[in-house]
């Protein structure tokens, strides 16, 4: 994370080596992937014969209501890709509102699986639990210990009763949410249990930059700045393993499904790596498999491959199959869900779409890069903006949004359902009717993209196109995190400014919360100069 990029000046190499060149701006995706989201996420092909002879034209929300209404497509209802099509006109895009203003940079914003929480991380030692069903009031405020610097990363139990909170330090600390204490200072008012990360062979203490519960919650696992993941038991209250794959720090770690067998991790490397996390299916399982994303580092070449190893054979160190694509460092990794898709942010201006099925069984190589760069206070040299990889293996690319200064993060839209009745919808409630699915219908189904930015925006990208949907302006300095509601048409978006802020599909002007252009700032109150994280 806070390598700096050295110049270099070609070299030899066993095999011939060729330079990026410039990328095509046309945008292009997998049709796999472009049917996938269509299919998710547009009128179905029943709905659309009904109301249009099969024709594809744009269909109103008012036609696809009277359709529904006189059961012009002989189902009675809506199908779930009718309901995603009418969401995408409700997109959380109206506001903001204020969540929070603190006196410190706000790192982190995440919603619980189920919605009922957020969670906002701050620099100055604070993290905040707030309650979405109950107007944002504070839950919990936690003041963190052994805190350096700023909290790093959260991650909340399945079970929602237990947070684990990291730090510039090898020490993750887990506090009980759920025991109605509201004031949580830590081992003062309440125990904060620590986990060490480190061993006696680290040498130096090192920073975890990212941690994640298993789905059972039975593990944490962390990326940290000593080039490793490490998986600790809670059971056992202990590191059970401890990968040193990468060679820079590993910003990131997440699971690919919820299975939580595979992980993926991200590192300034530019590696992206999937590891299986369960030693049993190793005999079970012959394509137990260890994937990375490769991309640039110090003293290496073009080498951004996505690479990937059978735990079985790693002392071989040779990985069995590669993904190529990223020229920079990963600052952040979403998976999908189905074990196939994830993407990845980059400090090469771009976030990358992946399939692990897309894998070839060699590395190739190309020239070393020609200019030398530092995200952490240095813009993006114009030279290298548009270079696109010779091997670049990934099914699309996305750029608009700007990654400097820190670890930005991106996601996929929700999967999950959409509630309604909080916005001025409900006639499309009601005409959907009970037999859909309740109070519910089918959410965006991951047709979007979205991420922060450095230059203070949030960026909502579609899947099937690459376009830039929406893109909401109002923070006065950079947006490290953003959180989609996973039923709800709400986000929320954490930024430098020290606000913590939600976005919405209405409008309510009448909320005295609602934030007004002329209340931007560049720095919280009691500003001081930030570290790169």
């Amino acid at each position: 994370m806070r390598w700096k990029r050295k110049t270099h000046h070609g070299g030899s190499s066993q095999q011939e080596q060729i330079s990026p060149t410039l990328a095509d701006e046309v945008f292009a995706i997998d049709d796999e992937v472009s049917h996938l989201s269509k299919l998710k996420s547009e009128p179905s092909q029943r709905t659309r014969a009904s109301l249009y002879a099969g024709k594809k034209r744009p269909i109103s929300t008012f036609k696809l209501l009277s359709g529904r209404e006189s059961n012009r497509s002989g189902m009675g209802r809506f199908s779930s890709a009718d309901c995603c099509y009418a969401l995408r006109k409700h997109l959380p895009v109206k506001g903001p509102w204020c969540v929070d203003d603190m006196d410190s940079e706000a790192y982190i914003s995440q919603f619980s699986s189920d919605g009922s929480l957020l969670i906002g991380g701050f620099r100055g030692s604070h993290i905040r639990i707030y309650n979405a069903e109950k107007k944002w009031k504070i839950q919990k405020d936690i003041t963190c210990k052994r805190l350096r610097w700023t909290v790093s990363d959260v991650a909340l139990s399945p079970d929602r009763r237990y947070l684990a909170y990291s730090s510039l330090s090898p020490t993750v600390h887990i506090v009980n949410v759920q025991n109605g204490i509201r004031e949580s200072h830590a081992n003062i008012t309440e125990l904060h249990e620590a986990l060490e990360f480190s061993d006696e062979d680290d040498g130096y203490s090192f920073g975890i930059f990212s941690v994640k519960f298993s789905t059972d919650g039975r593990e944490l696992v962390v990326g940290n700045n000593n080039e490793s993941i490490c998986i600790y038991d809670l059971g056992a209250n202990k590191v059970t393993e401890r990968i040193h794959a990468h060679v820079a720090d590993v910003n990131v770690v997440t699971f690919a499904d919820d299975t939580s067998d595979v992980l993926y991790s991200g590192s300034d490397d530019s590696l992206c790596k999937i590891s299986e996390n369960n030693p049993s299916d190793l005999v079970a399982n012959p394509k137990v498999v260890v994937v990375e994303v490769m991309g640039s580092y110090p003293h290496l070449s073009w080498n951004q491959e996505c690479a990937v190893w059978d735990r079985r054979c790693l002392r071989r160190q040779k990985p069995v199959g590669v993904l190529t694509g990223h020229l920079d460092g990963i600052t952040f990794i979403d998976s999908r869900g189905d074990g196939h898709y994830f993407i990845s942010n980059c400090k090469d201006q771009s976030i990358k779409l992946w399939d692990l099925r897309k894998m070839s069984s060699t590395t190739k190589e190309c020239t070393p890069k020609a200019y030398e760069w530092d995200y952490r206070w240095m813009t993006y040299p114009s030279e290298a903006r548009y270079l696109k990889h010779p091997y670049d293996q990934s099914l699309a690319t996305f750029r608009g949004h700007s990654v400097l200064r820190t670890l930005i993060r991106c996601y996929f839209s929700p999967m999950h359902r959409n509630f309604l009745s909080a916005f001025d919808f409900e006639q499309f409630l009601t005409f959907c009717g009970s037999q859909t699915c309740g109070n519910r219908s089918d959410g965006t189904g991951q047709r979007y993209i979205y991420t922060g930015s450095s230059d203070q925006c949030v960026y909502i990208y579609d899947v099937a196109t690459g376009e830039v949907v929406e893109k909401l302006r109002w923070h006065g300095s950079i947006i490290r995190d953003c959180s989609w509601h996973p039923y709800l048409p709400t986000l929320v978006s954490s930024s430098w400014d020290g606000y913590l802020v939600r976005w919405e599909a209405t409008e309510d002007e009448k909320d005295p919360s609602m934030l007004r252009t002329g209340k931007q700032r560049m720095h919280p109150e009691g500003y001081t100069m930030s570290f790169v994280l």
